[in-house]
């Protein structure tokens, strides 16, 4: 906690309990009965020691029916919680709580000299102290509006085993001044404790990016394309161009982005593109279109080569002869070293768009791993299960993946953009992978479901391998931002990339002529 509070709040901790009060007040009636035959006989001095006495006694005893009162409560205490944070959030909690059914046992906080101090008699303690005792209480409350997601997270996975459930006090919103705080707290989620929050995102790079351009996303209906059309909006974009191939993706973008022009078409569509691309003129263009479930790419093989692959060629083709300025293709860490179609076809897009000469249009590409709450992610389909209390299913105990707030890696994709040159593979840090199952484990605490709700494990998928890689290491070029880095070049010569792609789109077996773009694509690594 920082200085000022204790400066601030230093008078909070001299509180004592009204059971003090009331104690003092039998203490002084035992002195004064006690010592009182001494002054017989010397009535100014019995006069004066009585009157003080009295005072005191008096005092203590109204300090005590003022204590009572104002902590006098008809909500039975039959529950208890910890407060960590004794700064001013944590104060106001504590008062707002008083009507509460929950006792605060006590304080926790991270500033040692306030250890052994108490707030209206309730004690302030370290971490520590907290975790010697073998107690589950029913409630924290993190009342530290400032800490960044990796503190929370600390927090959490320290003392997640002391309470059955726990809530946090977010950043304060402005709007909600007048609220009081306990309306304001929410449960932990699976996202506050996953999230990242890059440091160096660099807002002002990406508005002069976006700025008064006309932008074009393909696959904009989608979690990732939809996400990256709210944040062109957010920073200024002239006009945006949303195409979908689903109606209802479209529609639902279209609802929030007013004045948007809707697109409905597939990016397979050649002859579509083109007159799209004729008639809005974009400066940017996001490529964010693609099939993305690895078994569902699996089994429709024929489907996912010709939209991922040609989809992708016919949008950075046309981007080129339409002079469009800059083009960035969203890629995925399923592209390094692929065990399956889907991972493929999106190294086939990545090897394509590092080497066309794209004359005045630079191209990159940027590849990332899992975005929470995503469509494809397994953090709906665990909420899902856990809510209707089944069984919740994960493909094998040690299958591990990256995650990022949708948000934070669209803002960074598009940070990666502002800063390209062109024939770039940009790698977004997706910090520590994620075990899955461990994953599973915290939702359903997190959920009140411990003991209820059990994890099955099913076998891992077609296509599936139990480690997702980056490749982010010395081979990789650091950028200015400590959060992207540009892959090392593959060199593909051109002529024969394009026949060996139309060679893939005609052959029979899909999963060879891959391999023969991509020799590191390999079953080798499934299970």
């Amino acid at each position: 906690m920082s200085t000022l509070i204790l400066k601030d709040y230093s008078l909070s901790w001299s509180k004592v309990s009204p059971k003090t009060y009331l104690i003092k007040s039998i203490v002084y009636i035992a002195a004064f009965a006690l010592y009182m035959p001494f002054f017989y006989g010397k009535v100014h001095v019995y006069f004066f020691v009585s009157e003080l006495f009295a005072y005191l006694f008096l005092i203590n005893l109204l300090m005590y029916l003022y204590y009572y009162h104002t902590n006098k409560s008809n909500v039975k205490k039959n529950k208890e919680m910890v407060i960590y944070g004794a700064g001013r959030a944590g104060l106001k909690l504590e008062e707002e709580f008083k009507n509460s059914p929950y006792r605060i046992r006590c304080f926790v906080d991270d500033q040692e000299s306030l250890h052994g101090r108490s707030i209206d008699g309730v004690p302030i303690v370290s971490q520590r102290q907290l975790c010697k005792k073998s107690i589950k209480y029913d409630l924290l409350v993190i009342a530290i509006p400032s800490a960044p997601s990796q503190r929370i997270k600390e927090i959490y996975e320290e003392l997640h085993g002391c309470f059955h459930k726990i809530q946090i006090l977010p950043a304060v919103n402005t709007m909600l001044l007048d609220q009081p705080y306990v309306k304001q707290l929410k449960n932990v989620t699976v996202e506050d404790l996953l999230a990242r929050h890059p440091k160096d995102l660099d807002l002002d790079a990406i508005a002069s990016f976006i700025r008064d351009k006309k932008i074009l996303i393909t696959g904009a209906g989608g979690s990732i394309g939809s996400e990256i059309a709210r944040q062109c909006r957010k920073f200024g974009a002239a006009s945006l161009t949303l195409i979908d191939s689903s109606e209802f993706n479209l529609y639902q973008i279209g609802e929030q982005i007013e004045g948007a022009d809707l697109r409905l078409l597939n990016v397979t569509d050649l002859e579509d593109l083109k007159s799209v691309f004729s008639k809005t003129k974009p400066d940017i263009v996001i490529h964010a279109a693609a099939y993305k479930h690895v078994p569902i790419c699996e089994h429709n093989q024929e489907i996912a080569v010709r939209n991922n692959v040609l989809g992708s060629k016919n949008v950075i083709d046309c981007s080129i002869s339409h002079k469009v300025q800059k083009v960035v293709v969203i890629s995925t860490d399923k592209a390094v070293r692929p065990t399956n179609v889907m991972g493929a076809t999106k190294r086939v897009t990545e090897l394509y768009a590092q080497n066309i000469p794209s004359k005045e249009t630079e191209i990159v590409a940027v590849r990332f791993g899992n975005v929470l709450g995503s469509s494809g992610s397994v953090i709906p389909k665990f909420k899902a299960q856990i809510e209707s209390g089944g069984l919740v299913t994960v493909t094998h105990p040690e299958i591990t993946r990256y995650f990022m707030l949708i948000s934070e890696a669209c803002q960074l994709v598009l940070q990666a953009a502002a800063i390209a040159k062109g024939g770039e593979l940009f790698i977004l840090d997706m910090g520590e992978p994620v075990k899955i199952a461990d994953l599973a484990k915290q939702m359903i605490y997190l959920y009140g479901k411990e003991g209820e709700v059990e994890i099955v494990y099913t076998g891992l998928r077609p296509g599936e391998k139990l480690y997702e890689e980056l490749l982010i290491d010395e081979s990789e070029q650091k950028t200015k931002y400590s959060s992207i880095f540009i892959a090392h070049p593959t060199n593909y010569d051109m002529e024969q990339l394009r026949a060996d792609i139309d060679a893939l789109l005609n052959a029979e077996d899909k999963v060879k002529a891959l391999q023969n773009i991509v020799p590191e694509f390999t079953r080798e690594d499934v299970l």
